[in-house]
């Protein structure tokens, strides 16, 4: 007798053993019905005029999409590019970066041959002094045209420039530090290689050609003297040139003339005029450029009237109206110390009066 699975008349001759052999290689599991391109119509649906048998399924996706491949590789180039450009920065490293040059200062004291003229107000005396046609504060420190150099752009050029008159402006006429109550203005500007010198000069003064304050700012002391008129006189220019492939020098030459009254004098007390002549010469770095800071690399200033015998490296004290230059000469210079300055002090000569402008 047959089992449940042959056909009624046996098994055919010649045939496989039982009805599933026969079919094994054509039997297919779950997985390949499930992915067949093909899938057959209900009976409801074939019921439709002209519906095919079959119809095709929708193409079964395997592995990532496409839109998260090309995310994938987006990303992978954008980090790969980061990682470059950070390898190789256009501004270089800080470890290959040239360290700023010390600040070589010279501050040069001018005495008066006789008493100090004084007036009753800085608008008279102004008026009778060479300083008639100086500009006001920032004005008189304009910005020549400039251009571009081999190794430079003309923005470049400009930044530099630009940079050396903040400077100026911060060091010379901010009232906070004329009169010695801040030097963090100018202090901001300064290239980071610089501020160990800068602090120095601060907390310990000293006429040896690297730490006198007063190379660094103008700045009167202020037990003595006070402004009797923030409006500065000032005239100058600022010349940049390249000295290398990659350095920039702005040189920057000023005479500037103060209205000055005793430390808490009365309003009317007597005025006299003080004037500072400084030479600077600025370096900059394609860093410098970037973050608009400066390495002051000579301080060069004469300043006067001022007493022989003072240290001026602290303070300018000047010497006020009706005042005379006390006798006595400058600090000894020992021509044993090689690495110290000689100090140098020099005579103030009397001012002309300016010829009053044309009409």
């Amino acid at each position: 007798m047959g089992g449940p699975g042959d056909p009624p008349e046996g098994t055919p001759e010649g045939g496989p053993a039982g009805g599933e052999d026969e079919y094994r290689s054509v039997v297919f599991d779950e997985s390949f019905v499930r992915a067949a391109r093909l899938q057959e119509y209900s009976a409801e649906e074939r019921m439709a005029d002209h519906t095919p048998a079959v119809r095709r399924r929708p193409p079964l996706h395997r592995g990532l999409p496409r839109q998260l491949l090309i995310l994938v590789v987006l990303f992978a180039v954008a980090l790969a590019t980061a990682v470059y450009m950070s390898v190789r920065h256009p501004y270089g490293s800080p470890q290959a970066r040239r360290p700023a040059e010390p600040l070589r200062t010279t501050v040069i004291p001018l005495a008066p041959t006789a008493e100090v003229p004084g007036g009753a107000d800085a608008e008279s005396l102004y008026a009778h002094s060479p300083a008639a046609q100086f500009d006001i504060g920032a004005e008189g420190i304009p910005l020549p045209a400039a251009r571009g150099t081999v190794h430079f752009s003309d923005s470049q050029v400009v930044t530099a420039l630009t940079s050396a008159k903040d400077y100026i402006v911060r060091s010379a006429l901010y009232p906070e530090v004329l009169t010695g109550r801040q030097n963090a203005p100018a202090r901001a500007l300064l290239d980071a290689d610089q501020l160990d010198q800068f602090d120095q000069s601060f907390a310990r003064p000293a006429a040896d050609g690297r730490h006198a304050a007063t190379g660094w700012v103008v700045r009167f002391d202020p037990a003595r003297t006070q402004l009797a008129d923030d409006r500065i006189r000032v005239q100058g220019d600022l010349q940049a040139v390249e000295t290398d492939a990659d350095t920039l020098e702005v040189t920057a030459d000023h005479t500037l003339v103060y209205a000055l009254r005793p430390t808490g004098a009365p309003a009317g007390a007597r005025v006299s005029l003080f004037t500072v002549r400084r030479e600077l010469t600025f370096g900059f770095s394609r860093d410098d450029l970037r973050t608009h800071q400066v390495q002051l690399l000579t301080s060069y200033v004469q300043a006067g009237p001022l007493a022989c015998a003072e240290d001026s490296s602290a303070y300018l004290r000047p010497l006020l109206a009706g005042q005379t230059a006390r006798s006595g000469g400058p600090a000894g210079t020992d021509p044993f110390a090689t690495d110290s300055p000689a100090a140098l002090c020099g005579t103030l000569a009397t001012p002309r009066p300016s010829a009053p402008p044309a009409p």
